[in-house]
């Protein structure tokens, strides 16, 4: 059953465009904007930092080409849900989804509205935080209750309008000199700081930063051509992005000194006065805020089909399934926005994205591992697109990914367990509704 109404207008394909926009914003979030602060606490070289940056980068590529293999192989819209789901089982396929359906798109979704709701207070002092946030979460769902055309053109338009803003930035920042404190060219203490502790533990942060690199897989089935649109979106989406923020931290280090940027979080705003002037907090704030509108868009796209395809597949949650006559999975995109809400007014968001991190890194992980059993298990499967690199490609997403689990369980081990704990009340919830619908089918009177 697809809880679609027999009188709705079938759904426009998801352009090619539109899901690389859809790429690009997920991946640009508030995380390149802040996290090099850290950074160069702990590696105060401007050549290894932005090798952390490209080393990230490649994960990220290696993560995308692995998906757009399988994601090509089964084209459905829902992500980890469908992959896990074909790959192992619909028990697996269900505890990623109830992961993602319940807070793993909500909470970044909060979070990225209460960013937009700080940062906008430089374009309009006075303005409540709160209240700014709200209004992002509910002016983006209205767009989406419109329809795919009107969602496509408010997600490219506004991303282009991110990416504008970046590269103006970028060449601005660039075009008043650099710090000559600063270098790029490799020195004599680098390859010691590549491989410290910090580097890889940086390399985790730079990894959350760059997540999203999988966003197209979760409309897939929406796709036209998905053979040949999805591998593009994925990898032009996630090389974009990757360039794009190796300049804009290379921008941070040049025109401003490390000493103000060590242990700072609003990085953006620091150097956006030393480019700008007095004026500079005002306009990086007004590009946050530009840039965090397509990204809570995305996360408002994709993460009502993950909820949409399990309402397809379990009875017990039909409602889920329906969709309007313009093909919006209403139900869905409403729980989200929800959620979302919810977690924006209680400000229990960052608790929330603590806890449920080892559980997404751990679906990924699964998934990648996935990659490499179906080569063995099915190698004569049709496949529209081959990982390019195998198996080296998967073999260095799960190298790193198994680290950033490593390294969650030591920083954060009670989060972890949590996160582990809402992944078996998926299985549990499973079990139970497909036992419900098993007792239906025998307690059914048999057919005349």
């Amino acid at each position: 059953m697809t809880g679609t109404s027999p009188a709705a207008e079938p759904a426009p394909a998801v352009s090619p465009l539109a899901a690389t926009a859809i790429v690009v914003a997920d991946m640009i979030g508030i995380g390149v904007f802040t996290s090099l602060g850290f950074q160069v606490t702990d590696i105060p070289s401007g050549f290894t930092v932005l090798l952390l940056w490209l080393v990230g980068g490649v994960v990220a590529l290696c993560g995308a080409l692995c998906y757009a293999e399988l994601a090509t192989m089964f084209p459905r819209s829902s992500g980890e849900y469908n992959l896990l789901t074909r790959i192992y089982s619909p028990a697996i396929g269900f505890m990623a989804g109830w992961l993602s359906a319940t807070v793993g798109f909500a909470a970044p979704v909060a979070l990225a509205a209460m960013a937009l709701g700080q940062y906008g207070k430089a374009v309009l002092p006075g303005a409540p935080p709160l209240l700014l946030g709200f209004a992002a979460i509910w002016i983006v769902t209205f767009v989406h209750l419109r329809g795919t055309r009107h969602s496509s053109v408010f997600q490219i338009g506004f991303t282009l309008l991110k990416l504008a803003l970046i590269a103006a930035f970028i060449g601005v920042g660039f075009a008043g000199g650099g710090d000559p404190a600063i270098s790029f060219a490799p020195g004599t203490f680098d390859p010691a700081q590549i491989v410290s502790a910090s580097f890889a533990i940086n390399l985790v942060f730079v990894m959350y930063a760059y997540s999203g690199w999988n966003a197209a897989t979760y409309i897939v089935g929406e796709l036209a051509d998905p053979p040949r649109s999805l591998p593009r979106a994925l990898l032009v989406g996630t090389s974009v992005v990757v360039v794009l923020s190796i300049a804009l931290n290379a921008v941070f280090l040049v025109t401003t000194p490390l000493a103000e940027l060590a242990g700072q979080i609003e990085v953006a705003v620091i150097a956006g006065r030393h480019v700008f002037g007095e004026a500079g907090g005002r306009i990086v704030g007004g590009l946050i805020c530009a840039g965090l509108l397509p990204t809570i868009s995305a996360m408002m796209w994709i993460g009502p089909r993950v909820t949409v395809a399990m309402g397809e597949d379990v009875p017990a949650l039909r409602l889920f399934a329906g969709r309007s006559r313009r093909g919006v999975p209403v139900a869905a995109l409403l729980l989200q926005a929800g959620v979302a809400t919810v977690l924006l007014s209680t400000q229990s968001f960052e608790a929330v994205l603590d806890f449920i991190q080892f559980g997404l890194i751990l679906c990924s992980f699964l998934t990648v591992i996935g990659l490499i059993k179906l080569r063995i298990t099915f190698p004569d499967q049709p496949r529209p697109f081959r990982t390019w690199g195998y198996p080296i490609t998967p073999l260095i997403f799960l190298a790193v990914t198994l680290f950033m689990l490593v390294h969650l369980v030591t920083v954060r081990p009670l989060q972890s367990l949590a996160s582990l704990l809402l992944m078996l009340v998926g299985l549990v919830l499973y079990r139970l509704v497909t036992a419900r619908e098993r007792r239906k089918v025998r307690m059914a009177p048999p057919p005349r």
